[in-house]
C-alpha cells in the first residue's frame, strides 16, 4: 500500500542527495525518472528499491501499482516534494531508486568488442554513446573516473535504458593501461587525424577508445593504439565526441562480424 509521505521527510531528503555525485557515490544508489524508463529498468531486471509517485501517476500506471502489490516500497508525494527530487523542468511525476551496478574494467575488455570513454565531461554525448554501444551489440563500456558521473541524471536519460543493460566501469587512465595490457586486448583511439577506421588493422578483444573533443586522448593514449579517424569529404572538420565514437563502433562492430570466427553480437559474453 503506496504511503503518504511529506516533502520533508527522510527518505525524500535522501532520494533528492541521489542528485549530486556525492549523494550517489555515498549510498552507492541512483534515481531515473519517468514511466519509459521504469519500463526499461523493469524489462532488463533492475531491482527497484523506492518508488515515489504522485497521485496521477499512481492512479494510471498499472507498472506502479504492480510494483506496490508485490511489495516495493511506493511512497505518495506531493507536487512540491516531487519537483525537490526531480532535476526537469517539467517532472513526470515519477522518480525511482535502484542500486548502482559496476564491474572491474577486466570483465569488460573480455568481449570482443568494447568502448572506453575518456574522461567525456558531457553527459549527452555519453548517454547517446551508451545507446550507441547497445545498439551495435557492445557489452560493456569503461568511462573515465575524470569524466561525467555514468549515472548522472542527464546520462540515464540519454541512454534510453542501454544503462540498465551494459557492463559498466569506471577508471583511471592508469588502470585502463594496466587492463588492456593484462586482457592483451587491442585499442584504437579515435583522432580527427587518424587513418580511415575501416582500414586499421583490427583483431579481437578489441576496445575502441574515445577522447574529449577538446582534450582529445591525453593519458588515454596507451602503448601500442592504433589512431583511427573518420573520413570526411565536406567543409566540416571534426565531429562531436558522440557522432564520432557512434560512427566508429558501427564500423567496428561490423568488421568484427565479418571477421572468420567471430561471434555474432548475440553470443557476446554478458
Amino acid at each position: 500500500m503506496a504511503t503518504l509521505t511529506g516533502a520533508h521527510a527522510e527518505r525524500v531528503l535522501r532520494a533528492r542527495e541521489l542528485q549530486s555525485v556525492k549523494g550517489r557515490k555515498e549510498h552507492g544508489r541512483f534515481v531515473f525518472e519517468g514511466p519509459t524508463l521504469l519500463e526499461e529498468a523493469l524489462r532488463s531486471g533492475v531491482a527497484i528499491e523506492e518508488l515515489f509517485v504522485t497521485e496521477k501517476v499512481l492512479g494510471h500506471n498499472t507498472a506502479v501499482r504492480e510494483l506496490d502489490e508485490r511489495g516495493t516500497p511506493v511512497y505518495l508525494i506531493d507536487d512540491r516534494a516531487m519537483r525537490k527530487i526531480s532535476d526537469v523542468e517539467t517532472p513526470t511525476g515519477l522518480v525511482a531508486v535502484a542500486e548502482q551496478r559496476t564491474v572491474r574494467p577486466e570483465e569488460v575488455l573480455a568481449a570482443p568488442l568494447s568502448l572506453a570513454l575518456a574522461d567525456l565531461s558531457d553527459p549527452g554525448n555519453v548517454g547517446t554513446l551508451l545507446r550507441s554501444a547497445e545498439a551495435f551489440g557492445i557489452q560493456g563500456v569503461i568511462l573515465g573516473r575524470l569524466g561525467v558521473d555514468p549515472y548522472h541524471p542527464k546520462v540515464v536519460r540519454g541512454a534510453m535504458g542501454a544503462l540498465f543493460r551494459l557492463r559498466l566501469a569506471v577508471a583511471g587512465a592508469t588502470e585502463f593501461a594496466a587492463a588492456v595490457s593484462a586482457a592483451g586486448a587491442q585499442t584504437v583511439g579515435l583522432l580527427a587525424e587518424g587513418p580511415d577506421i575501416a582500414s586499421v588493422p583490427l583483431r579481437t578483444p578489441a576496445v575502441l577508445v574515445v577522447g574529449h573533443e577538446r582534450h582529445g586522448l591525453g593519458a588515454w593514449e596507451v602503448p601500442g593504439m592504433h589512431p583511427a579517424g573518420i573520413p570526411m569529404h565536406g567543409p566540416v572538420d571534426s565531429l562531436n565526441a558522440a557522432t564520432a565514437g557512434s560512427i566508429g563502433l558501427y564500423v567496428l562492430a561490423q568488421r568484427c562480424q565479418e571477421s572468420p570466427g567471430s561471434p555474432k553480437s548475440q553470443d557476446f559474453p554478458r
